[in-house]
């Protein structure tokens, strides 16, 4: 079967990633992207957590009430594959596996997957980085370049990444910070603070997961900046972005407070509203609106 849509989302077995999954579905028919059929593919590093999470789907009963999915002669198909953001060699096999299954590119890549690890110390802060920071950035990355022209970029933050909780020093440098370099520099900062214990006194929250998401809300705008041609993560990425005139669309967003294993079964929201910023950001009109931070199918001040 041929597809004239193909989507990404990535830590999707569960809570707000198999709910933006499910809510993608849904809405995909209604959308203005609707050209055909869609595919989406379902990503999680555990394959067994990841192919339950495809039968759950299928056998979901509001999908199956909307004939959503293609078993019911609806449009969207969804499959598993494997991925874990914090492998760089798990996000280069699926991104080649992209180029290869979808030469011509793919619309919609939203990046949820992240950790949030029990407790505070330097481990703590060194293994969040890494996945929530590095990872999101890695998959940004490799994932840019193969989204058609048009199409939509999502990175699934949090308000706890929010710089109210900074020093006004370094509140001041995320803000002034013109490249990723920079980003990643501030990154390493944090976490030779904590190695020393002497983040608070530098003005860093004693948080692995909010600096993280900070890093990462604020790669995404700079992200955005190749669109308009002022900056980029990579000379590379840069010069693609800028001899193509993108027109893709970078956006990060907050589900809001989720009840999820993530929340610990706390929360104001269930997951299937959790879903639908980042699934408006995915197929929504947004009136071309770009590097902005989202909560609430709106943009808020970051």
């Amino acid at each position: 079967m041929s597809y004239t849509r193909v989507a990404t989302v990535t830590g999707a077995n569960r809570g707000i990633g198999l709910a933006i999954v499910r809510n993608l579905a849904l809405q995909y028919p209604k959308s203005s992207f609707n050209n055909g059929p869609l595919l989406v593919y379902l990503t999680a590093r555990d394959q067994s957590k990841g192919e339950e999470a495809i039968k759950l789907l299928r056998n979901d009963s509001q999908l199956k009430r909307a004939g959503a999915l293609a078993e019911d002669e609806g449009l969207t198909t969804i499959k598993y594959h494997q991925l874990d953001i914090s492998d760089k060699k798990s996000i280069d096999d699926f991104a080649l596996f992209l180029e290869k299954e979808h030469p011509d590119g793919i619309d919609f890549a939203i990046n949820n997957a992240g950790i949030a690890m029990n407790g505070f110390d330097a481990k703590v802060v060194k293994e969040t980085l890494h996945s929530n920071y590095y990872g999101t950035l890695e998959a940004t990355e490799r994932f840019l370049p193969l989204i058609r022209d048009g199409g939509r970029l999502v990175n699934v933050s949090s308000m706890s990444g929010h710089l109210n909780k900074y020093s006004d020093n370094l509140r001041r440098s995320f803000l002034n910070a013109k490249t990723v370099p920079e980003i990643t520099a501030l990154m390493e900062q944090f976490r030779k603070a904590v190695e020393s214990g002497d983040e608070k006194k530098q003005g860093w929250p004693s948080a692995a997961y909010a600096v993280s998401k900070a890093g990462a809300l604020i790669f995404t705008y700079h992200v955005m900046s190749l669109d308009k041609r002022v900056t980029g993560m990579t000379k590379a990425v840069a010069l693609q972005e800028q001899q193509k005139g993108s027109r893709t669309l970078i956006n990060a967003c907050c589900p809001g407070w989720v009840v999820t294993d993530m929340t610990k079964g706390k929360g104001t929201k269930t997951p299937d509203q959790g879903a639908q910023t980042p699934v408006l950001l995915a197929l929504g009109d947004i009136e071309e609106q770009t590097g902005l931070f989202w909560q609430h199918e709106k943009p808020i001040e970051w």
